[in-house]
């Protein structure tokens, strides 16, 4: 219970800062923020929030259930702009897999530089 407490109480404080300072960041990201900033700052212990967290992964996709049947609803304007939707998907993926395997090689050499 004290693991929910937590998960709530950060989100709750996303919420409260975000509609105070009228921030662009949605709520859930400016908790999540809180959240992991108070966890490397060691004042949140991993093990208070870890068995309820494991349990939301677990049981993860029950969430996403009211977006995938809502998606039936937009069936019609996918099938108008089927060409927009699937070309920005590609593009963001191949743009993705640049970002990412650009990072990487670029961490991996200053490792290997380190390691000389």
């Amino acid at each position: 219970m004290l693991g929910i407490g937590i998960l709530l109480g950060f989100h709750l404080l996303g919420m409260i800062l975000q509609h105070a300072l009228s921030l662009p960041l949605p709520a859930n990201v400016l908790g999540l923020l809180l959240f992991v900033v108070s966890l490397f700052a060691g004042w949140i212990k991993l093990e208070w929030v870890e068995v309820s967290a494991n349990f939301l992964l677990r049981h993860m996709m029950l969430f996403f259930i009211p977006i995938i049947v809502a998606s039936q609803l937009f069936f019609p304007f996918m099938k108008e702009q089927w060409l927009a939707i699937g070309l920005s998907w590609l593009g963001s993926t191949l743009i993705a897999l640049f970002v990412t395997g650009w990072a990487t090689k670029a961490w991996t050499a200053g490792e290997k530089e380190a390691n000389e």
